[in-house]
C-alpha cells in the first residue's frame, strides 16, 4: 500500500492592532477569532489525538492575546459592548448600529431571526449621514440585544459545546439582560486565557508541531530589500530604496525569543509571511538555527529551470543557496485553496470525498514511495463562511486521514519537524525564486502608489529613530519602544489593504494605525509627529461594486460586444467579493452585467482574464433565481457546439427539473444570453433575486455576488420614464 504524507500548516495570525500608549484596540478581530477559529481549531484536535499538524503563531497574535487576557488592553467593540444599553451615548449608538454586524451575513446573521431582524430594521447598507437618526429609533432593548448578538454569534462550536449558558441564550434568542450580556463577555474572557495553554498541551503531548512567523508579520524579502520586488515584475514602480535586512533578523530573533518563552520550546520550522521568499533570506534563517520553511508551489515552479508539477511538488527540498542551506516545502495550491475557499459553500461529506479524491490521485501520480502533500492555508478566515464553522468538514477530513486507508493508500498526517529528520531531502535547490504565495510575486505590497508611499514613509521614520538612538537623548526603554513601533509598521498587513487589489469597510482604519505605529516612535522620542503622518496614505476610492440597470437593452446575442452602447442601459456586479481578506487564485468572471427590455432577461458574464481562453475545464455555469419563484438558466462554460442554455424550474427550491432549452446563448469574447421573462415565470413589477455560481459536479467553484443576491424589480411601461425622471 503506497503512503502518502500530508502535513498541514494552519496559519493563526492577526496583525498588531494595539496602541501600547494608551493600551487601547480599535479592532476586535483577536477576540473574535480567538473564540471561534482559535479554540474550535485548538478542541477539535485534542479530540483527534491521532492527527498530526503544524500551527503557526504570529507572535503578533499571541501578545495580543496576553494583552486581552491579562486585561491590560480592551478592544474599542469590547467597552462598546459592555456599557449599560441605556447609557448609549448618541455617539456610541451610532458606532454600534455602524459596526456590530461585522460579520459574515449568511453564516453569522442570517440564520439568527432577532440578529436578522436587526440588521434590517437598520437597513443592510444606509448612509453614513442617517445612522444618528436610526439610532434615535433603536430602542434600549434593541440596542442591548445588538450587543449581545454581535458577541454571541461569533461563538464556535467548539465554544458553545463547552458553555452551556451560550447555547441557552442562543436559544432564548431576544430579550437579553445585562446579566445575559455580562455572562457572553465571561465566556469570551474565558476562551482567551485558554487558548495558549491548549496549543502549549498539544505540543507538549507530541500531537502538534508549532512553528513561527517574523514577529510583526513583514514581507521579509521586502525588508532584506524592496528593488528585489523587480525579479519578478521588473517593470515595477517603487519606492525610495529601503533594504535592511537587520530588521528581518530582528524580528525573526524576537519571535524566536518570545515563541520559546511562551511555549517552552525553541520553534524549528518558520512560515515566512504570506509565504514570501528570496534568496537572501536563506542564509539568515540558516544562522538563527531554523530546520525548515516553507513557502507556495509556483515559487518552486519559477525556481526549476522546467516544472513537471506532479514529478517535482510532493517532496522536500534541501535549497542551498547564498550560502545558506535549508529544508524547503511547497504548499499544494489546488488542496490549500479549496479548503479556504470552495468547500465551504458544500456539504462537509462531499467536501471530504473530493479533497481525499484528490490526495488519492496525487498518491497515483506522483513518483516515489512516499509523497509528501503540503497543504498549508489561514486557520481563521475561512470558518466564518462554513454555515456549521468547518465543524462537519473538519471532523470528517480528520476521521479520513486517520483511517485504515483505502484504494491502495494510507494517509499519514506529519509534521515537517519529524517527517524531515525520518525522511530527509533529497532533492536540492540551486535557485530560489522571489515572491509570495500570491501570483509568485511581491505585488500586494509595493509598486502601487499607496503602498510605494508607505514605505517611504516607514523609511524616513527609521531614519529618524537611527539619528536619535546615536545621540543617546532617549531612555533605553524608550529606545525599545519605539523600535518595536516601527516593526509593529513593517507588518504586512497594512500594505495589504493599500492599492486597489483589496477592500473593506476598515481601509481608513488600517491605514490610521499604520501611521499611529510610525507617529509612536516620535511621541516616544517626545518629539513633534510630523505632518506627513497625519495625512492618509490612502488615495483611491473602492471600486462600485454594483449597479442597478438604467434603461431598456436588446443586445445582439453573438459573443462580443458589438459597440459601446450595446450593454450601457445594463446594470452590473463585479465579480470579485468587495471585502476580502483572503485571497482566491481562481476568478472565473471580472464582471455580470444584466438587463432586461419588456419581454427578455439578458445576462453578459466576461470570464476572467485567467479563463478567458480557458477550454480544458469544463464547469457549469447555474444563474440560480430565489425570488419570485426558483428557477435555474445551467449551461457549460465551454459552450461547446451547439450552444445549449437549460431553463429549470422547482417548486421548492431545492429539486429541479427541466422545462425547456435554448439556443439563445453565444460566447466568444463574452458569454451572452437571453431568456424571456414569461418562460421564467416573472411579471412585471415583481421583484427578482438571483445569484450566479460555478459547478463542478455537486462542488461550488465560485459565486457570484460572493455573500449576497442580485435584485431588481421586473420592468413595467413605466421603467424608462422613471428612470429618466430620476
Amino acid at each position: 500500500m503506497k503512503e502518502l504524507a500530508v502535513a498541514f500548516l494552519w496559519h493563526l495570525h492577526q496583525p498588531y492592532y494595539t496602541d501600547p500608549l494608551t493600551k487601547t484596540a480599535p479592532l476586535p478581530w483577536v477576540r473574535l477569532h480567538a473564540i471561534k477559529g482559535y479554540f474550535d481549531m485548538g478542541l477539535l484536535l485534542d479530540e483527534h489525538p491521532d492527527v498530526r499538524v503544524t500551527v503557526n503563531l504570529t507572535p503578533s497574535l499571541l501578545l495580543q492575546l496576553l494583552e486581552l487576557a491579562d486585561g491590560s488592553v480592551a478592544d474599542l467593540f469590547w467597552t462598546h459592548t459592555a456599557r449599560p444599553a441605556a447609557d448609549l451615548t448618541g455617539d456610541e449608538r451610532v458606532f454600534i448600529l455602524r459596526h456590530f454586524f461585522s460579520a459574515n451575513w449568511d453564516t453569522m446573521i442570517r440564520p439568527h431571526d432577532r440578529y436578522y431582524g436587526l440588521l434590517f430594521q437598520r437597513g443592510t447598507h444606509p448612509r453614513d449621514e442617517d445612522l444618528p437618526d436610526l439610532a434615535r429609533r433603536f430602542s434600549t432593548q434593541d440596542l442591548l440585544d445588538l450587543q449581545v448578538w454581535h458577541n454571541l454569534a461569533w461563538f464556535g462550536h467548539r465554544a458553545l459545546a463547552q458553555h452551556p449558558v451560550l447555547r441557552e441564550l442562543k436559544a432564548k434568542g431576544r430579550q437579553f439582560t445585562e446579566s445575559d450580556k455580562q455572562a457572553v463577555l465571561a465566556s469570551q474572557r474565558d476562551i482567551v486565557a485558554r487558548i495558549i495553554p491548549l496549543y502549549r498541551r498539544l505540543q507538549d503531548r507530541g500531537q502538534i508541531e508549532l512553528s513561527t512567523t517574523p514577529f510583526f508579520h513583514p514581507i521579509l524579502p521586502l525588508l532584506i530589500d524592496t528593488d528585489s520586488a523587480r525579479r519578478s515584475r521588473p517593470d515595477s514602480a517603487l519606492p525610495q530604496r529601503f533594504a535592511h535586512p537587520e530588521d528581518a533578523e530582528t524580528q525573526l530573533r524576537k519571535a524566536l525569543s518570545f515563541h520559546e518563552g511562551l511555549f517552552g520550546r525553541r520553534p524549528l520550522g518558520l512560515w515566512p509571511s504570506e509565504g514570501s521568499v528570496c534568496p537572501e533570506l536563506v542564509p539568515i534563517v540558516t544562522k538563527l538555527g531554523f530546520h525548515w520553511t516553507a513557502t507556495d508551489e509556483w515559487i518552486l515552479a519559477r525556481s526549476l529551470d522546467h516544472w513537471r508539477r506532479d514529478e517535482h511538488l510532493y517532496q522536500p527540498y534541501r535549497v542551498q543557496v547564498e550560502g545558506g542551506d535549508l529544508a524547503v516545502l511547497f504548499r499544494d495550491r489546488d488542496l490549500s485553496d479549496a479548503v479556504s475557499f470552495t468547500y465551504s459553500r458544500n456539504e462537509p461529506t462531499a467536501s471530504v470525498a473530493d479533497f481525499c479524491g484528490r490526495l488519492k490521485a496525487v498518491a497515483q501520480r506522483a513518483p516515489g514511495t512516499r509523497p509528501v502533500v503540503p497543504v498549508i492555508l489561514d486557520g481563521e478566515n475561512p470558518w466564518e463562511h462554513y454555515p456549521d464553522g468547518g465543524e462537519g468538514f473538519l471532523r470528517g477530513l480528520y476521521a479520513a486521514l486517520t483511517s485504515d486507508g483505502s484504494d491502495g493508500v494510507r494517509f499519514l498526517t506529519v509534521t515537517p519537524a519529524r517527517e524531515l529528520t525520518e525522511h530527509p531531502p533529497t532533492a536540492t535547490l540551486a535557485r530560489l525564486h522571489t515572491g509570495s504565495w500570491i501570483n509568485a510575486d511581491l505585488k500586494i505590497w509595493v509598486g502601487h502608489i499607496e503602498d510605494n508611499d508607505a514605505w517611504e514613509r516607514v523609511g524616513a521614520t527609521r531614519r529618524f529613530l537611527q539619528q536619535r538612538e546615536r545621540a543617546g537623548d532617549m531612555p533605553p526603554d524608550a529606545v525599545r519602544q519605539a523600535w518595536d513601533e516601527l516593526f509593529a509598521a513593517e507588518g504586512s498587513d497594512w500594505f495589504w489593504w493599500y492599492g486597489d487589489e483589496f477592500d473593506t469597510d476598515h481601509k481608513a482604519l488600517f491605514d490610521h494605525l499604520f501611521r499611529l505605529h510610525l507617529a509612536n516612535v516620535y511621541r516616544l522620542a517626545h518629539a513633534e509627529v510630523p505632518e506627513y503622518l497625519k495625512i492618509p496614505v490612502l488615495r483611491q476610492q473602492a471600486k462600485l461594486a454594483f449597479r442597478e440597470p438604467t434603461a431598456f437593452i436588446t443586445p445582439v446575442l453573438d459573443g462580443v460586444v458589438t459597440d459601446f452602447y450595446e450593454w450601457q442601459g445594463a446594470g452590473y456586479v463585479e465579480g470579485r467579493p468587495p471585502l476580502s481578506a483572503m485571497h482566491s487564485q481562481r476568478e472565473y468572471f471580472s464582471r455580470i452585467y444584466f438587463g432586461f427590455n419588456l419581454d427578455q432577461f439578458y445576462l453578459r458574464l466576461d470570464p476572467a482574464a485567467a479563463v478567458a481562453d480557458d477550454v480544458l475545464d469544463t464547469p457549469e455555469v447555474h444563474v440560480q433565481f430565489i425570488e419570485p419563484r426558483p428557477a435555474k438558466l445551467i449551461f457549460r462554460l465551454d459552450l461547446p457546439e451547439p450552444p445549449l442554455l437549460t431553463l429549470m424550474h422547482s417548486q421548492d427550491g431545492t429539486s429541479f427539473g427541466t422545462a425547456r432549452t435554448y439556443d439563445s446563448i453565444r460566447r466568444k469574447k463574452v458569454i451572452e444570453l437571453a431568456v424571456p421573462f414569461k418562460d421564467l415565470g416573472f411579471g412585471p413589477g415583481m421583484q427578482v433575486r438571483f445569484v450566479v455560481r460555478v459547478m463542478q459536479g455537486d462542488l461550488e467553484l465560485e459565486r457570484v455576488p460572493h455573500e449576497r443576491h442580485v435584485t431588481f424589480t421586473v420592468p413595467d411601461q413605466t421603467f424608462e420614464g422613471a428612470m429618466w425622471r430620476a
